[in-house]
């Protein structure tokens, strides 16, 4: 993944940093709010949205087998369709996560169909805490075991950005 570096305008935007020493470093965020997320699949993006104007473009990590919806726990695939952003771990073995509310109830539903369980913990986050494994997901373009990810800068920013409740659409 590469590292993306913005303007003098986003460093207005993100104001002051906040946190403790010893933790993220996760700046304040004074610009448009951020009314929705897309990950496109197919191209490796994720977009913060504010209406239909594109505030900030990432290029994404995903699940091991990327292609399809998820359908059960362990297959290392992304999910497809509209999730929320609905909870954050700021002690994520991954730097920081986001969690995204997968799986709903026709996930459930359709993993039970299969006589399996849908899985979850599925979020957005950063890179692996663990050195050993942050080689290994550097020299593979999808390494996560379903999620999305993007480097620790990135998340720091997607993480003062984003609010619990946005909205995530997740396409092929």
């Amino acid at each position: 993944m590469h590292r993306r570096t913005f303007g003098v305008g986003l460093i207005a935007a993100l104001g002051t940093t906040a946190g403790c020493a010893s933790g993220p470093h996760v700046s304040r965020y004074n610009g448009p709010p951020v009314t929705s997320v897309v990950v496109n699949k197919g191209a490796r993006k994720l977009y913060l949205l504010n209406e239909t104007k594109i505030l900030r473009e990432y290029e994404v990590g995903l699940g091991f087998a990327p292609v399809g919806h998820k359908a059960i726990e362990g297959d290392g695939r992304t999910p497809e369709g509209s999730y929320w952003i609905n909870r954050r771990n700021p002690r994520s073995q991954f730097h920081l996560s986001l969690g995204i509310s997968y799986p709903n109830t026709a996930d459930r539903a359709a993993a039970s169909a299969m006589g399996a369980r849908p899985g979850g913990d599925i979020f957005i986050h950063g890179e692996p805490n663990d050195q050993k494994d942050r080689r290994r997901a550097a020299r593979v373009r999808d390494w996560t075991a379903g999620c999305i990810a993007v480097t620790n800068d990135e998340i720091e920013e997607i993480w003062a950005m984003v609010q619990d409740g946005t909205l995530i659409t997740l396409r092929p």
